[in-house]
């Protein structure tokens, strides 16, 4: 006899289901995902926080009729597990396999893709106002994390849902944590409402009640929740004064009063922000125990949760780095945006940890921040994936290089982020930066030059963006002191006649290997570490250009304005035809895989470099023939 999980191939499965099976069901799905998970990694603490919270959604509501959304979606899993997706589940966030993420075009009941926080509040309001216009009767729920909620677009949202529609659903999923603890007045504020006596109170009459009960007396518990809401007004007014009715908090691991609430909340003719309590992990004692780490993951020992040491990262670079020139420097502030984890800050935060600041999901706040502190004489460091970067892209612009303000964007995951996918990979910085007058764009070969980059650009009198890899550095030996490079110039690391190699940031690897082969066949390579995008080094880019046959320059990003684009220009200004062969990513949105198989997919390898330039020197080729 096959499990209760076995037997879910869709929503109707589980609507067949008393409370006690779904009970045990939960069970099923947190022992799966462990199991499962400990090969491929994935989000495992969020997941194994929402099982109960996704079932209630799926045995009231009917998908895909009814729209579901998740905020950020690395929570969706279970909502995956449950829509016929459970014998790929082995697949997700393996190459050609089930995305991390909501995809729209994985599954008809995914009705909105996403990967970054702060988007399901606006795009529900959007489908729950496209349902009014058209007539419609579907229900259209939001389930937005506590820390959605430091993030401005939420709140843009919050303004204007209950002036476009009559019948919207909001969970507030709250268990104190985004990668890292949630901080600032959103998290204080929700901290109050959950330890507020009245809530105490009726949390535990309302479990009597549900367990005596059971489901005929749906009404009665909901409307007491709407009671004990109101009687502790100052907390939940924030969202009664942006018209949406309150309800909870709740014990969102408890399915009855789940399920029961849901039912009532459908019926609703208003819109309702329904607050329930969650918690991340759990169910298994490694993730609670590690919250950070079971956020996001490799694969671990699903007994004891134990990963494999990994090498050291560029993140830690940074970090060790920036705690250095933070000690010799007291202008030197961190800045971060809800990721101190991942970008490495939180081990700069014991060492300075009154120059530390988490802003929260809040990218545009984070620079404009940076950008005040930079008016009075402090040297901020904003790190910030470049993924999520993009989120600000206004305010680089209008706050920081229009006043020529000395903040230092250290952009982690720039290039191909692997598993994540599309949502994370950091693929267009350099297009939507090098257009920007007076900031200085940067890409370090190896973590020694990362920390050069560090120095030089705490030492520059404006703006200033360093871009550099996720994973293992490179293994270089480390200098002593970093060191204050020239601005615009480049390394040549070997010269040559025939064609010049250069190679953005880690893939100078890929120009070194490209040089060997090429003097193989009899031709002179230059192998060149630009290490600035902006300002080029246009001496050097002049000087080879009168020499060689063609130019080749790798990267990790979009061809289409990036560094190659920019050489290009470069030569076109200087007057001097060159071809030059592009080796980066083509126009498209990359999906998620293991980065050697994306780039021999996509043209990013050794070989494909190869055969661009070799027909742009058959003629040096030819005349060494000749020659000899």
């Amino acid at each position: 006899m096959g499990t209760l999980l076995e037997s879910i191939q869709s929503p109707a499965d589980l609507k067949r289901l008393n409370f006690s099976q779904m009970d045990a069901l939960a069970g099923e799905i947190r022992a799966f995902l462990i199991q499962t998970l400990s090969k491929t990694g994935g989000h495992l603490g969020p997941n194994l926080g929402v099982v109960e919270l996704t079932l209630a959604l799926h045995a009231v509501f009917d998908t895909p009729q009814d729209k579901l959304l998740f905020d950020v979606s690395h929570q969706a899993y279970i909502h995956k597990i449950l829509t016929g997706r459970r014998e790929r589940f082995e697949t997700i966030r393996q190459p050609g396999g089930l995305n991390g993420f909501m995809l729209r075009t994985e599954s008809e009941h995914d009705c909105y893709g996403a990967g970054h926080a702060g988007t399901a509040l606006s795009a529900a309001l959007g489908m729950a106002v496209a349902r009014d216009l058209a007539g419609g009767n579907e229900h259209v729920v939001a389930v937005a994390g506590d820390a959605a909620f430091t993030n401005g677009i939420s709140f843009e949202a919050l303004n204007n849902i209950a002036e476009q529609t009559k019948r919207l659903i909001v969970v507030l999923n709250d268990n104190e944590w985004s990668i890292d603890r949630n901080v600032g007045a959103i998290a204080r504020y929700f901290h109050r409402i959950v330890t507020n006596e009245h809530y105490r109170n009726f949390h535990e009459s309302a479990a009597k009640l549900v367990e005596r009960f059971g489901g005929k007396t749906a009404v009665t518990v909901v409307r007491r929740a709407e009671e004990a809401a109101k009687s502790m007004l100052w907390p939940s007014i924030l969202f009664e004064e942006f018209g949406l009715q309150y309800f909870g908090p709740i014990d969102g691991h408890n399915l009855p009063l789940l399920v029961e609430t849901f039912n009532f909340l459908k019926a609703e003719n208003r819109p309702v922000l329904l607050h329930v309590l969650t918690e991340k992990g759990r169910g298994y004692q490694p993730a609670l125990n590690g919250q950070k780490k079971f956020h996001g993951l490799g694969p671990y020992d699903p007994e004891t949760g134990k990963t494999t040491a990994g090498q050291l990262t560029y993140s830690e670079v940074f970090a060790n780095t920036l705690v250095d020139l933070a000690s010799k420097d007291e202008r030197v502030v961190a800045v971060t945006a809800a990721m101190p984890n991942g970008t490495g800050l939180d081990l700069f935060r014991p060492h300075h940890p009154k120059r530390y600041f988490d802003v929260g999901i809040a990218e545009e706040h984070a620079v404009i921040f940076a950008a005040g502190m930079a008016t009075r004489g402090f040297r901020p460091v904003c790190a910030i994936y470049s993924t999520f970067l993009q989120r600000a892209f206004d305010p680089i612009v209008h706050d920081v290089c229009l006043q020529k303000l000395p903040v230092v964007f250290c952009m982690d995951r720039a290039g191909l982020s692997g598993d994540d996918g599309p949502t994370h990979h950091g693929l267009f910085d350099i297009s939507y930066l090098r257009g920007v007058p007076e900031i200085v764009l940067m890409a370090p070969k190896d973590e020694d030059e990362l920390a050069d980059m560090m120095k030089t650009a705490l030492e520059l009198p404006g703006p200033s963006a360093i871009r550099y890899p996720r994973g293992a550095v490179a293994g270089v030996a480390r200098k002593a002191e970093p060191q204050v490079l020239p601005v615009g110039k480049a390394e040549v690391l070997a010269d040559g006649s025939d064609v010049a190699i250069l190679g953005l940031g880690p893939m100078v690897t890929m120009a070194r290997e490209l040089a060997a082969r090429l003097e193989r066949d009899g031709f002179s390579a230059a192998v060149i570490n630009p290490r600035f995008i902006k300002p080029l080094d246009r001496e050097m880019l002049e000087q080879y250009a009168r020499r060689v046959a063609a130019f080749v320059t790798f990267e990790d990003h979009v061809k289409m304005g990036g560094f190659g684009s920019a050489v290009i220009e470069a030569l076109d200004e200087l007057g001097v035809a060159v071809p030059v062969a592009r080796i980066g990513w083509p126009d498209h949105f990359i999906e998620h895989g293991k980065v050697d198989a994306l780039r021999a997919q996509y043209g990013l390898t050794v070989d494909d470099a190869y055969a661009q330039v070799l027909p742009m020197l058959a003629h040096r080729q030819r005349r060494t023939l000749v020659a000899s």
